[in-house]
């Protein structure tokens, strides 16, 4: 039943508030556990009035549920978030603490940004392959700083078939240790260099704090490695792939991250610059969205990893790894979703229209599902991502929430009076009620298409611009560690000059909860100074709280 897999996923991710204990009371419970999904409701779509009909369509409020089953943002984020997930069935909890199943309509999400970065990685030469899971745990410690950051979420191996192993083997938490086992075995000339390669899979970290999607025991990832004959190679492929990471934030998922570089406090062990987008999510935390490291030879020199240059000299390689996650799909739900649910980009929408017809009769329900099935086979046939829920078990009404709930961009609508004029009526996702709605759209194939395909780029735009909007108006400049302090008390971002410690950086999250995000890329020109020690700085940094 809904409310209780809301609670159980609620206690598995995250420890509930004594709000939301308060809120799910047993006598609540009872009462949800009659609805799998919003119950069936109920529409009266009548034909005696076209005016009446035409009320119902604009505004069907009366046909949500009484008791709510999204909790508010506003109210209680962590547990919208969670709502969304379970209602829009995009994964539910796993047996084991902190697991998550990624159902079928959240898996597609991640097939969507699997699909784009499979063919930039491609596009830039690299090739997918795969390594085992189970790696030897005397590899791991091989790379100092790698161990040390990495021990406390390391899930180990120790018995085997029946018998304690030899050696304890850890279950991938990352890959690097076990590429260079084998780059060692691949690598012997110049001949060899470039080497790239990339895989697709999961990988296992034991997290203490978890949350669905963006931190989980075990997730899925794409890791690319690669070995070069020069530093400059490594740090120009480094940059290339965050640019691909921030390419798909932008123009695919429409989130406005902020690119830069992580300090040396938050730079992946075992690297020696790390790279990053940093998301503003709804609630405005940042979430690290997707990293590139430039490893320098620090693996290669931990795993002997050499080849012959054109000279005759044997060198160590210069490496690079990256990587984008599931946790992506969690930022696309917080940057985009609102109380009625999920709303999701276009371009990474498993489905991109659904089309629901109406009827009230029985002998009105041919000529509607003829055209309606008319309208599907005109948009495939464009490339369109369209389903038609022509079910009978629910009513309109019911679907309109349902389809809005899982987030899908375009909603067309065909009852007997559109089919009479040869029309539909459209309604986007992102601007709700009567605003959103279009009534006597042709169905005429040519200009059907053409008005869909351009109301689907008006969605994605205006999704991003209003994810900027938002994040620009939640960044505060701050030359002083007060002001740090206040825009961080604010629940806002930070920007501001930096040039302290170590030690004044791990202070700022001590004191506020707040780390830096990254050194942007795009940097203010002009003098600075460090709004910690008043000292000349180079940059400003982001502060913000994160996830």
């Amino acid at each position: 039943m809904l409310s209780l897999r809301l609670t159980s996923l609620t206690h598995l991710f995250s420890p509930p508030s004594s709000t939301a204990i308060a809120r799910r009371s047993p006598a609540i419970l009872r009462r949800r556990n009659h609805h799998l999904r919003p119950r069936p409701l109920a529409a009266s779509f009548s034909s005696q009035s076209a005016a009446a009909e035409t009320q119902d369509r604009v505004d069907n409020s009366k046909n949500r549920v009484s008791d709510r089953v999204i909790t508010p943002r506003s109210q209680d984020f962590n547990a919208w978030y969670l709502d969304v997930i379970a209602n829009a069935e995009l994964a539910d909890y796993g047996p084991v603490r902190g697991t998550m199943v990624i159902r079928p309509y959240g898996y597609a999400i991640w097939e969507a940004i699997q699909e784009f970065l499979n063919v930039k990685f491609k596009e830039t030469g690299h090739s997918n392959m795969y390594f085992p899971q189970f790696i030897p745990y005397s590899f791991i410690e091989k790379e100092a700083s790698h161990v040390e950051g990495f021990s406390p979420e390391l899930a180990l191996v120790t018995i085997g078939g029946g018998k304690e192993l030899e050696e304890k083997l850890v279950v991938r938490p990352t890959s690097e240790t076990i590429v260079n086992h084998m780059f060692t075995q691949w690598i012997h000339s110049y001949r060899d260099l470039p080497l790239l390669i990339n895989q697709w899979a999961n990988v296992t970290r034991w997290e203490m704090r978890t949350k669905p999607f963006v931190r989980t025991l075990e997730f899925l990832w794409q890791e690319g490695h690669t070995a070069h004959a020069t530093p400059e190679e490594a740090e120009k492929e480094a940059i290339q792939m965050i640019d691909i990471y921030t390419r798909f934030a932008y123009e695919q998922a429409a989130i406005p991250v902020i690119t830069g570089r992580k300090s040396k406090v938050e730079t992946f062990a075992g690297a020696c610059k790390t790279y990053t987008i940093e998301a503003m999510m709804g609630d405005k935390k940042a979430l690290q969205a997707g990293t590139s490291h430039n490893l320098g030879q620090n693996f290669a020199r931990a795993f002997g990893t050499q080849f012959t240059d054109e000279s005759g000299v044997r060198e160590y390689v210069w490496q690079t790894s990256w990587a984008i996650s599931t946790r992506f799909v969690g930022g696309i739900i917080m940057t985009h979703g609102d109380d009625a649910g999920l709303m999701l980009p276009p371009k990474i929408a498993p489905i991109q229209v659904v089309i629901v017809p109406i009827w009230k009769k029985d002998d009105e329900k041919a000529a509607v599902l003829n055209a309606a099935s008319s309208v599907k086979d005109v948009l495939l046939t464009s490339g369109i991502k369209v389903k038609l829920d022509d079910s009978d078990q629910r009513t309109p009404g019911w679907k309109f929430n349902f389809w809005e709930m899982k987030g899908v961009p375009l909603r067309i609508e065909i009852g007997p009076r559109d089919v009479a004029s040869g029309s539909v009526v459209i309604s986007r996702r992102d601007i709700p009620g009567k605003q959103g709605k279009v009534f006597g759209i042709s169905m005429e194939p040519s200009n059907l298409e053409a008005y869909v395909k351009n109301k689907l780029d008006q969605i994605q735009s205006s999704l991003l611009a209003r994810a900027i909007a938002f994040r620009d108006s939640n960044i505060i400049d701050v030359s002083t560690y007060d002001d740090l302090k206040a825009a961080i008390s604010q629940g806002k971002w930070a920007r501001g000059p930096w040039s302290a410690s170590d030690e004044d950086e791990l202070k700022v999250k001590e004191e506020t909860g707040a780390t830096i995000r990254c050194f942007p890329f795009e940097q203010p020109q002009g003098i600075k100074r460090c709004l910690m020690t008043g000292n000349p700085a180079e940059e400003v940094a982001i502060f913000a709280k994160s996830y």
